[in-house]
């Protein structure tokens, strides 16, 4: 055959190392047991960033920690989650069994240098927005210089991944498992909407929630995330606890 005209064939092989070997077994397996099913919903992000503008200068001043959205998500998720048990819930497969968690460990989506990894928010229906703003840059940092532990990163009762940070519109997340459910974030975009009769512009993300359909009914997902959006979208219902 004529040697093609211009331009390198070479490839590169390149190891895969431990973390995204483990990676790589997780999101298979994930595959191979679950039921997957995903459902969306459009929140409007208007009044949590109204809310951030207005508050984020003192509550870093007293708190010592920057305000950013994922604190609400957190906090919102883990008041659908007591809401909604099944969503904290997972199967044990070899004793066809139903496990109810009474607590919520949050597992939040952070990228490193050798991959993305998990590490676990612990007891987040105990934490405040600084708590989880405090323990979110901490990993942040541990992720980055490479130093987090495999117990850090272990268990587990539900996971949040932002695909917004690197810019995605709309994703189906993977699941966690053994956990039967994950929330994906996704970029805030503004977009015409109808709002009391009038067509307006709105900051508005695309939200998904993936699932195990063998744990989780759709009813029970749908419910779910319309609570986590309606949250979003009126920050003072976490206040008020509704």
């Amino acid at each position: 055959a004529p040697a093609p005209a211009g331009g390198s064939r070479g490839e590169t092989r390149v190891k895969m190392n431990r973390t995204r070997q483990r990676i790589a077994e997780r999101l298979k397996e994930a595959q191979n047991t679950a039921a997957c099913l995903t459902t969306f919903q459009e929140c409007d992000m208007g009044n949590l960033m109204e809310m951030r503008k207005t508050h984020k200068d003192e509550f870093e001043k007293t708190h010592g920690v920057k305000l950013g959205f994922m604190s609400a998500f957190v906090a919102a998720s883990t008041a659908a989650l007591q809401e909604i048990p099944a969503v904290n819930a997972y199967i044990d497969d070899a004793a066809k069994e139903l496990v109810y968690r009474d607590y919520c460990d949050v597992s939040v989506a952070v990228a490193s240098p050798a991959g993305l990894v998990v590490p676990v928010l612990r007891n987040t229906e105990t934490m405040s927005f600084a708590d989880i703003e405090k323990n979110i840059g901490a990993y942040a940092a541990k992720a980055r210089d490479g130093s987090l532990s495999l117990e850090e990163m272990s268990g587990g009762s539900f996971t949040i991944s932002n695909g917004g940070v690197f810019g995605s519109l709309m994703g189906t997340p993977i699941l966690n498992p053994p956990q039967s459910a994950i929330l994906g974030m996704h970029a805030t975009k503004m977009r015409a909407v109808v709002k009391d009769g009038a067509v307006v512009a709105r900051p508005m993300m695309y939200l998904a929630l993936t699932y195990d359909h063998r744990m989780i009914d759709g009813r029970e997902a749908v419910t779910f995330l319309k609570s986590v959006a309606n949250k979003i979208e009126d920050p003072e219902r976490l206040l008020l606890g509704i």
